[in-house]
């Protein structure tokens, strides 16, 4: 799509709701640059720092690195914005790790946290940016990590919660947001797409070891919104690289060159859970039904 025939979105804002920096730039970070560039504003919320994540750039495993991590991690966090054009706003809470078989959650993180005092920040972010739209991970986080499954039931709450003027008391005026998603990232007929067009280019897939040992009790969610962004998949590649840490930049996950990866699978993907103003499935926007005058 051209930039005169872009349609005009100014007015319209959406919230997207991860748990660590870096999260925004793997699952719909192109469906972001998109609206932002047709003049709606998106805001990020994350709510860890990440501070207890890992480094999984080879190149960056060092001891300094790691004594510096949380103070890195924000900078990349920053880099990555400014690729997306998107706003973002760390929400304070401190990040879980992904405690082994039988270790306990460390004290005082985000996991650890009452429903009500993890979600008040969210509530009060959603009434001050008042989006129409907000994306967030399903009940299983996408995957089990506990911060990730925090971050769901603290997107459900404020969602929820954000519009009745009884709740969350002193984190300003009531606004309901209209739609409610859930990203569907881990998609199993996404990866079959992907790995069909590497081995027909005669590549490699690291996709066919995912699928050989693919969960078949992984719960998925029905794809009701596809939104058409491969144009805009360059600026995601390099968002997700600029989280320079958290990402191998030879690993096997960037292995699909992007213009086959167009070809294969233009969109980015979501469920639909809430939405408060008519609109009819399958979707190609996330905004579909948004009327006119919520702007």
């Amino acid at each position: 799509m051209t930039k005169s025939h872009r349609p005009d979105r100014t007015g319209l804002r959406l919230m997207t709701v991860h748990a660590h920096p870096d999260d925004e730039s793997s699952k719909g970070a192109a469906t972001l640059v998109k609206y932002v560039r047709e003049g709606a504003e998106v805001l990020v919320c994350t709510m860890t720092g990440g501070e207890r994540g890992d480094v999984l750039n080879p190149r960056l495993d060092r001891p300094e690195v790691w004594a510096e991590l949380p103070e890195r991690r924000r900078r990349e966090m920053a880099r990555a914005r400014e690729i997306l054009g998107v706003d973002q706003r760390f929400l304070g809470f401190v990040d879980s790790g992904m405690p082994g078989e039988g270790e306990e959650l460390p004290e005082g993180c985000f996991a650890l946290q009452p429903l009500e005092d993890a979600a008040r920040p969210l509530v009060e972010a959603v009434r001050a940016f008042r989006p129409h739209v907000i994306v967030t991970y399903d009940e299983n986080g996408g995957y089990p990590h506990p911060d990730h499954l925090m971050t769901h039931k603290v997107s459900v709450e404020a969602f929820t919660a954000a519009g009745d003027p009884r709740r969350y008391p002193g984190t300003g005026a009531a606004w309901q947001p209209l739609k409610l998603y859930y990203t569907c990232a881990f998609n199993k007929d996404y990866f079959v797409a992907i790995d069909n067009a590497m081995r027909a280019a005669g590549l490699d897939s690291p996709a066919a070891g995912l699928l050989e040992n693919w969960p078949e009790a992984w719960p998925t969610w029905e794809v009701t919104s596809s939104v058409e962004c491969a144009e805009y998949f360059p600026e995601r590649r390099a968002a997700l690289l600029a989280h320079e840490t958290q990402v191998n930049p030879d690993g096997p996950e960037l292995s699909c060159p992007m213009d086959l990866e167009a070809k294969a699978w233009p969109t980015e993907d979501y469920h639909l859970v809430v939405s408060h103003v008519p609109t009819e499935l399958p979707e190609h926007d996330l905004f579909a039904g948004v009327p006119a005058d919520s702007r």
